[in-house]
């Protein structure tokens, strides 16, 4: 009973959403209208997803103020083999970064002589996996769903980043983003903040990261809200449903021209998945938005060669594939 109270109140927000349907029927809309629904829908899941992350991102960020950048390189240079990639998809998974977001830290990283796999790791990980992620699917989709993801999402980081690091792909990074002294920078002082400092700080971040996520929260939900009450059944459960065993593949496809975080992504999953797409190929159509945007692949050709990014393409793009074929057997 308590977690059913937890699941439906306070992560899925019912009584957010019994407000904005009071909301929608005092502008004097019809609840019951595909129009009405699609109101409800994006008031709702807007208002929702902008709590969650805005409380998430204080405190990763003040979480983050005890292990400031320049600290976790040097931390992540004592590791080798698999365990760096261990390490690499762990910072990764507890950093509110989108995929763009992620490709300076990823620099700074190679910058700084870090082993290639490990880079790599961090770079699958951080846009796919991250602490609001895990809050935010578990209320959409329940715990056992979201653990799944996480884990999954985890495995493939860690395991592309092995095969990539096994590759010894070095020479394909360009020339301004390989190691330039063999020293990592001296450490940034967050180390001494006070408490009122780390709570500026945290407050910052969240005001900063808010202002760049919130457009494309606004963009998801009103896909997602579209989706939910206007595409026809039949069309999502014909493409992404179990009747088309090609249904993971195309997703994987159809998501990688898309720019989103894990944030905006959600509620289009959400309303795949209310439509009868299948819950493996939906988790892979989100994965590859949040990892091989268009976006993020350009800007990644700027630190990269090409043959090393066709590698991290096709690496990702298989290991998605897989994931969401393991998620339509499991589940």
């Amino acid at each position: 009973m308590l977690w059913d109270f937890v699941q439906v109140q306070v992560l899925g927000m019912k009584w957010l959403n019994d407000i904005a349907g009071h909301l929608v029927s005092f502008a004097g809309i019809d609840t019951s209208s595909a129009f009405g629904k699609s109101v409800q829908f994006f008031l709702f899941d807007t208002v929702k997803i902008s709590l969650l992350l805005c409380a998430l991102i204080f405190c990763v960020s003040y979480i983050q103020t005890f292990f400031p950048p320049e600290r976790s390189k040097r931390i992540m240079g004592r590791f080798r083999g698999i365990w760096a990639n261990i390490i690499g998809g762990l910072l990764g998974a507890v950093t509110p970064f989108c995929s763009c977001s992620s490709i300076p830290i990823f620099m700074g990283f190679t910058s700084a002589g870090l082993p290639l796999g490990m880079t790599f790791s961090f770079l699958i990980s951080s846009p796919m996996i991250n602490p609001g992620s895990l809050v935010l699917l578990m209320s959409v989709f329940g715990a056992r769903t979201a653990a799944a993801y996480i884990v999954l999402g985890f495995t493939l980081a860690v395991l592309g980043g092995s095969f990539i690091g096994c590759l010894h792909m070095e020479k394909y990074i360009e020339d301004f983003a390989r190691p330039r002294s063999g020293v990592i920078d001296s450490d940034i002082e967050f180390l001494n903040y006070t408490t009122a400092q780390r709570i500026k700080y945290s407050r910052g971040e969240v005001i900063a990261t808010f202002r760049v996520v919130f457009p494309y929260i606004l963009a998801g939900v009103g896909i997602g809200a579209v989706i939910h009450n206007y595409v026809p059944e039949n069309l999502i459960t014909s493409v992404l449903g179990s009747d088309n065993p090609f249904g993971v593949i195309l997703a994987t496809i159809v998501g990688i021209p898309v720019y989103a975080d894990i944030f905006g992504t959600i509620p289009i999953a959400e309303a795949l998945l209310a439509k009868g797409a299948l819950i493996g190929t939906v988790i892979s159509f989100m994965m590859a938005v949040t990892d091989l945007s268009l976006p993020s692949l350009i800007m990644l050709r700027k630190v990269i060669k090409p043959r090393l990014l066709w590698v991290f393409v096709m690496t990702c793009a298989a290991g998605i594939i897989i994931t969401g074929y393991v998620f339509n057997i499991v589940f």
